[in-house]
């Protein structure tokens, strides 16, 4: 596949190895310019460009930045895609600043979709980079981390997940985008490396009643590492 990734930080970074990897053809970008990208492309194998031309992947296009950067990107970079985008993102309000349409209760994931101008699958988001980093195993291994992927596409969805497989992980179906927050900042499926079967226990197990208070906490919690 053609993959975009947009966002060089400790998951773009390690999506675009384990990509690359794959054999797929990925291109990165952050904000900072491809000439910023030279170690990132040697060590990955990823080409480092522009956020425009990583936008252009005819595949797949991976959002991997703080909730805060997503107004910074062109409002147009994305909207005429006919790729799938993955949102891997995360919003804490001590970092993004508040967003009036998520205190409002939408999910973060469907701000961004808005904001951007396309339909979105929310992934990668529930695992920590070490973990990603170093936890992949291959398929059928005991204990394997499993990750939730959310959208409102069914189609978009398995891609992902084959995906994901791929990578080294297992996969499961986190429900439509507006149940995206179940996975997110405070909520019991939130970096937890957990197995599918406990995985799923712990997208159910999230209430929505506390939901702004989870993710309150969680916000503290990180607040020193944003």
């Amino acid at each position: 596949m053609e993959i975009g990734i947009i966002g060089s930080g400790n998951i773009g970074s390690t999506l675009a190895g384990y990509l690359t990897k794959l054999g797929h053809q990925v291109a990165i970008a952050n904000s900072r310019g491809p000439e910023t990208l030279t170690d990132i492309a040697e060590k990955t194998g990823a080409k480092a460009t522009t956020a425009e031309q990583a936008a252009s992947a005819k595949d797949l296009v991976i959002i991997a930045i703080p909730q805060k950067a997503m107004v910074k990107l062109h409002i147009d970079i994305l909207s005429a895609s006919k790729a799938i985008v993955v949102d891997a993102g995360n919003y804490y309000p001590s970092r993004d600043g508040e967003i009036t349409e998520i205190a409002n209760g939408a999910t973060d994931s469907e701000w961004v979709s808005k904001v951007i101008g396309h339909t979105i699958i929310k992934a990668f988001n529930n695992i920590v980079a070490p973990s990603l980093a170093s936890k992949a195993t291959p398929s059928g291994t005991d204990n394997r981390i499993a990750l939730s992927v959310a959208g409102d596409n069914a189609e978009q969805k398995q891609t992902v997940m084959k995906l994901i497989d791929e990578i080294g992980f297992d996969a499961i179906d986190g429900g439509l985008l507006s149940e995206s927050w179940r996975q997110q900042p405070g909520e019991p499926a939130y970096c937890q490396d957990l197995v599918k079967e406990n995985l799923k226990t712990a997208l159910q197990q999230a209430d929505i009643s506390k939901r702004a208070e989870n993710l309150a906490v969680a916000d503290e919690m990180a607040r020193p590492y944003l």
